[in-house]
This record gives structure tokens, sequence and C-alpha cells, in this order.
């Protein structure tokens, strides 16, 4: 606890001129990073945070469209505008948001330099470093959380146990590969928050940001070699680990790589009286398990509504296998290359079903129950968004006994009735299997 200005920042701040371009253009740079990814200072609004992302107001606009936009048409040629339906963070409206502000940085280092050849105050880079650590450590958290309560990697679906592993993505094979054991993915959480805690203590940021690139690294790669659409996310958070561990990097390698002893890894002070120092460290440390209580709490809810024993299921929630299959008072044949014929109905979500072709393709479909009982099945697009004709189905349904289901009504305006019979979601090996301590041979199918 430290009050006096570390070595780091001292010895950094009268380094060649060079080395004050690079600092000057990090400032510019990740400062407006920081700022326009606004799920970053979300994170530190803790448990307010869920409450003002679900109040309309600014923040639910893409700000950037007015600049990303015009640029990505008259630079790139493209259309920039943030889709904000989509969740990935790989958009060409991001790319063009980075294009942007590496010019802007580039200029800001530029003129700054021009204006002022003297080094960048040593208290000026020990605010923007906590900065940095703040904006680091809360998104740390936040991903560690929706992991540690597992909500961003659910387990498979009961339409993805059906679906062939050819077929399906490289980014959903490794969704699913780590939603398919709950340990695991808690355990990646749980790295993830560590090290986003670390880096709100003063004493253990140098440790926080040292795991955090090692996290952040894994990250990278899995997103590369997946092609997860988070790809530019984790390299800058990458960078930023890097840029917060500069200042150590000689003395980490006499520790581990020279076997030689080093000064301590002291953070720079923000104050110059001590007992601001001894405040503002409680504090930052506080806003630490701030940050987490929220990430916490709001994963805690996400879990109860996706996977809690009240979260909602489909009122016909299971895989029915299609007996029998009839259109127009005609039974249908289970012939593979028949296109009218179903092999499977299945129901996972309230609003969720999807149907399987005899040739094995799976067709999803938006499932809307009137009050009267019946349920209308409407076709989605490729990115999941309901399309605005009318239902391709409306069927009145009948269970007999509990694992059996009867359908009548409509498909493609012609009269249907179909009988089902529900498959056990736990006779796929995926989810029977279990652990085992002694294997005598390796259990692959």
């Amino acid at each position: 606890m430290t009050t006096t200005v570390s070595a780091p920042v001292a010895a950094r701040a009268g380094r060649p001129v060079l080395t004050q371009i690079v600092l000057r253009f990090s400032i510019i740079y990740f400062g407006l990073l920081c700022l326009l990814l606004t799920y970053i200072p979300f994170a530190l609004l803790g448990i307010l945070g869920r409450w003002i992302r679900e109040y309309p107001g600014p923040w639910n606009m893409p700000i950037t469209d007015p600049v990303t936009g015009p640029v990505g048409r008259a630079v790139f040629g493209v259309d920039a505008q943030l889709h904000q339906d989509s969740g990935a963070g790989d958009q060409t409206a991001v790319w063009v948001l980075v294009f942007c502000l590496l010019v802007v940085a580039a200029t800001g280092a530029a003129v700054w330099t021009a204006v002022d050849r003297r080094p960048v105050p040593a208290r000026a880079l020990a605010w923007f470093s906590l900065f940095l650590r703040l904006a680091l450590g809360g998104q740390m958290i936040g991903f560690g959380f929706a992991k540690l309560i597992p909500t961003q990697m659910p387990a498979p679906g009961l339409a993805q146990l059906l679906r062939p592993y050819g077929e399906m993505s490289p980014a959903s094979v490794l969704w699913l590969q780590v939603g398919s054991s709950y340990p695991y993915e808690m355990a990646l959480g749980g790295v993830e928050v560590v090290a986003g805690l670390l880096l709100f203590v003063s004493r253990t940021a140098v440790l926080g940001a040292a795991l955090t690139l090692a996290s952040t690294a894994q990250i990278l790669l899995l997103n590369m070699t997946f092609d997860i659409p988070e790809k530019l996310l984790a390299a800058h958070l990458l960078l930023i680990s890097v840029f917060l561990l500069a200042p150590y990097l000689r003395r980490l390698t006499d520790v581990f790589a020279r076997d030689r002893a080093c000064a301590p890894l002291t953070q720079p002070a923000l104050f110059t009286d001590a007992r601001k120092n001894r405040v503002a460290i409680w504090v930052v440390a506080a806003l630490g398990l701030w940050v987490a209580l929220g990430s916490g709490y709001d994963r805690w809810v996400v879990w109860h509504e996706q996977s809690g024993a009240a979260s909602p299921k489909s009122a016909l929630y299971g895989i029915w296998e299609v007996r029998d299959f009839t259109i127009d008072g005609q039974p249908i044949p289970p012939l593979t290359t028949d296109e009218t014929r179903w092999q499977r109905l299945v129901f996972d979500d309230p609003q969720e079903a999807a149907y399987q072709r005899m040739n094995g393709e799976l067709v999803p479909a938006h499932a809307h129950f009137r009050p009267d009982g019946q349920v209308e099945l409407t076709s989605m697009n490729a990115i999941g968004a309901v399309d605005p004709g009318p239902p391709f189905a409306t069927l009145s349904s009948e269970k007999p006994t509990p694992d059996r289901l009867l359908l009548r009504g409509t498909l493609h305006d012609r009269p249907i009735t179909i009988t089902l019979e529900r498959k056990d979601p736990d006779t796929f090996t995926l989810r029977s299997r279990g652990f085992h301590w002694v294997q005598d041979y390796v259990y692959f199918r």
C-alpha cells in the first residue's frame, strides 16, 4: 500500500520520444474504446446496470452509427450500421469503428506530441492505468460470472441433440462442447472472475493482469479457431493486459526467467497525500466487490429464467417421434425422399419448435399457443426472426397418454393428422454417459 510514485511510471515518463508517442496513442485509443463499448461501463454499475439497460435511453441506441455509417460507405464501400438484433462483436460496424479509433488516436498522438514535448505526466498515467484496470476487471468479472453461473453456454437443447455433428458450425461445436459440462464451464468462469477481482486490488493488480493475459489469450485462440464473432473484443482485452504489464516486464523476467530478485511490483500512486491513496485503494477494492455482486446477481436471474425449476417450458415439451403421418386422409409412408412428411417434432422453449424432415434436416419454427389450445407454427429466417407471413401449420393437440401425442389441423392449408411418441432425452449418450473414475478402454461413440 505504498503512497509514492512507483518506479515503473517514473521510469516510463523519461523514456524516448517513440515510447511517449505510443503512450499518447494508447491513452486516446484505449480510452475511447472502453467508453464506446457500452457493456464495459455497464459492468461497473453493478446491480444498477441490469435496471439501466432495460430502461429506454441513449444507451439503447447505436451512438456510433452517425460516424461508422458514412465512413464505411466512403472509405470501404460497405454498410456499417450496427445490427442491434445481433450479439456478434465482429460486425462490419465494429471493424469500421476500430478503423476510426485508430485514425483518431494516431492523429491525436501526433498533435499531442507536436504541441507538448514533455513526457506524459506520471500522475496521468497512474489514473489511466487505474481506468484500464477497472474496465478490464469489470469485463472479466462479467464474462466470468456468465460461465461460473453457467448461462453463457447452456447445455444442448432438445433439437441440438438431434443435429448431426457434421452439420454444426465450428461456433456451435465449441458452445455445445463447453455447455455439455457445467463443471468445466464453471471452472473457466472461476478463473476469469478471480482474474478480474485481482485487478481491483492494488497489491494483486499485476497478478490479475498476468492471469487476464493468459485467459484472454486462450479466449482469442478459441475465437479465432472456432470462428466466434468476438475476436476484436478478445484481442483488445489481451492488448490492455499487455499495456498494464508492460511497466513490470523487466522485473517479471528477472523473477521467472533469470532467477533474480526484483523490487516490489507496486501500483503508481494516484495522489500525493498518503491518506487519500489509502482511501483510493479501499474504494477501488469495494468497487470490485460491487461489480462482482452485480454480475453475480444478473447471471443468477438469467439462470433461473433459463434453467431454474420454474423456468418456462413449452406446453408440449419434448422430442416427439412421428409414428403416423396423414395428409388429406392418405397415410404418408416414411420415405427418406419424401419432402412433406416429418420424422420428428421438437418443442423446447415456450415459443420455439423444430420439425425434422425425413432426410434429417432440422427446420426451426416459432410456436404460438393460442388460448383455444391450438398451436400455430410459423417459419423463421436464417437469423432466427419470425417471418411476417401466416403460419404454415395450425394444430390442435391431444395426449391420450403422457408419452403419446395426437395432432390434428392443417399443414400448408391441407388437413393433417399426426400421431407421435415421446423420446426420452436421457437416452442420448451425451446425457446418460456420466462420469467414470475407472475405464479400462476409452469410450468413443
